[in-house]
């Protein structure tokens, strides 16, 4: 790893944007692991972990970090599960578990849980001319048949535990900002012509990695192309320090010994079903356009100023 990815040039400021309306707890993230990840067989290890973690009521109904969408979200994502494209990084599955914090962290289901990232150079799809900071090839340069428009954006629908899972690859990162994965949870709406239409949101947050693994993956390709100043956790405007509970996902090594053959993450989000929270419009440094570039025509905008512009 070179020394220029622990370069710290963001002061802390820790512009949070907590709006209310939803809740989750650091425990409820290991709590979900055994819904989360039901259809894998556990080591005794693991389970007895999980079970020696598991959350209280009173911990369910913690407050969790609610931030406003930024200047990179799209309308009408696809329902998919893998939201690549053919996109190349290191393979990131993520399975999520949504539960109604108001009734005893009870599944969701039907939620419809959408996200959205950077590749690997930090170029987000809709904004592929907007410069990532310091020094990037060209997004046309990745030599992938994603679509410009689409790629690494994507919903899906919670099943009767409440559980989503996706298909995608770890994103990279871009001044100034570190390492992260945006998220709205939908409920009452319905899959409609590929996309999710109608209810509401009630969360919009943000999903956070470990530096030392961060930094670790950003060694390798396509990451490596990418140099520059990366902000850790603790410089980042966004991340409040708070764990599970402000978005940190617990990650697990496919192969610990191999970094590239990828990482599956996991958390549980609680919600109030009947709360809204759309993320558009608030402050908390979460706003305005992209660093650089123009954004494309139909991009949302709130009238944050470009010293608050960062997503």
């Amino acid at each position: 790893m070179t020394g220029i990815h622990k370069s710290k040039t963001i002061t802390r400021r820790r512009a949070l944007a907590v709006t209310g309306g939803t809740v989750a707890a650091g425990g409820l993230a290991v709590a979900g692991y055994q819904s989360a990840f039901a259809d894998e067989a556990a080591s005794s290890t693991e389970a007895t972990a999980a079970a020696s973690a598991t959350s209280t009521a009173d911990a369910c109904m913690t407050l969790m970090t609610s931030v406003t969408e930024g200047p990179y979200y799209l309308d009408g994502a696809l329902v998919r599960k893998d939201i690549t494209e053919g996109k190349s990084g290191v393979p990131l599955t993520l399975r999520l578990t949504v539960v109604d914090a108001t009734d005893g962290c009870t599944p969701v289901p039907g939620a419809a849980v959408e996200i959205w990232h950077c590749d690997a150079w930090g170029y987000y799809s809709g904004y592929t001319t907007a410069n990532p900071g310091g020094s990037a090839p060209a997004e046309s340069e990745d030599g992938s048949t994603a679509d410009d428009a689409t790629y690494l954006r994507g919903y899906q629908i919670a099943n009767a535990n409440g559980v989503v899972k996706f298909e995608t690859v770890f994103p990279g990162w871009y001044t100034p900002r570190t390492c992260h994965i945006h998220v709205k949870v939908h409920t009452g709406g319905e899959k409609e012509d590929g996309t999710y239409e109608g209810g509401k949101v009630n969360h919009t947050g943000q999903f956070f990695f470990d530096d030392e693994i961060a930094q670790e993956i950003f060694t390798l390709e396509p990451y490596s192309r990418h140099s520059g100043s990366y902000t850790t956790l603790d410089d980042d405007m966004v991340y409040d320090g708070g764990g599970a509970s402000s978005g940190l996902l617990t990650l697990k090594a496919v192969k610990k010994a191999d970094p590239a053959r990828g990482y599956k993450g996991f958390l549980t989000l609680g919600i109030d079903p009947d709360a809204e929270n759309t993320g558009a419009g608030g402050g908390g440094g979460e706003g305005g356009t992209p660093p650089s570039g123009e954004p494309p025509a139909d991009a949302p905008t709130d009238g944050a100023t470009a010293s608050e512009s960062a997503s």
